[in-house]
C-alpha cells in the first residue's frame, strides 16, 4: 500500500524529472523553489537519481560559472517519468472525481440561487463570502 509520504515523494520526483526534461541547466535552487521543497531535498533527490542513472550530469557550456551543471534525462530517466507521469493522473483523477462528488453532495444543500452566487463569488476571486 502506498502511503501519503510515498506519493509526496513520488510527486517531487516526478516534478524534478518533468522540470528538467525541459529545463536541464537549472539550479538546484532554482528547481527547489520550482518544486516547492528545500535545496537540500533536491539535492539528495538529484542524487539519488543520478545514482539509479535517471539522469546525467553534463558542464553547462553556456554559463559563466564552469561548475554549474545541466541535469540530462537518460532513457531510463524518460522511462521513469512516463510511469510517474501516468501514476500522477491515476491519482489526481480519483482526486477530482472524489472532491467532484463531494462538491456535489454539499451542493445540493443550497438552493439554484445560492449556487449562482457562489459561482459568481468565486469567479470574481471573492472566496471569503
Amino acid at each position: 500500500m502506498t502511503t501519503q509520504r510515498n506519493k509526496l515523494r513520488e510527486d517531487v520526483k516526478f516534478r524534478i524529472l518533468r522540470i528538467l526534461q525541459d529545463n536541464p541547466e537549472l539550479s538546484q535552487r532554482e528547481l527547489a523553489r520550482k518544486v516547492g521543497v528545500s535545496t537540500g531535498g533536491v539535492h539528495y533527490v538529484l542524487n539519488a537519481l543520478v545514482e539509479k542513472g535517471m539522469l546525467k550530469l553534463s558542464n553547462f557550456s553556456a554559463a559563466k560559472d564552469k561548475r554549474r551543471y545541466a541535469y540530462l534525462l537518460t532513457p531510463s530517466g524518460i522511462a521513469e517519468r512516463a510511469r510517474l507521469t501516468r501514476r500522477f493522473m491515476l491519482r489526481k483523477l480519483a482526486e477530482y472525481e472524489a472532491l467532484k462528488a463531494e462538491i456535489e453532495e454539499v451542493g445540493a444543500e443550497f438552493s439554484e440561487q445560492e449556487m449562482d452566487k457562489i459561482r459568481a463569488d468565486l469567479k470574481s476571486g471573492d472566496s471569503a463570502s
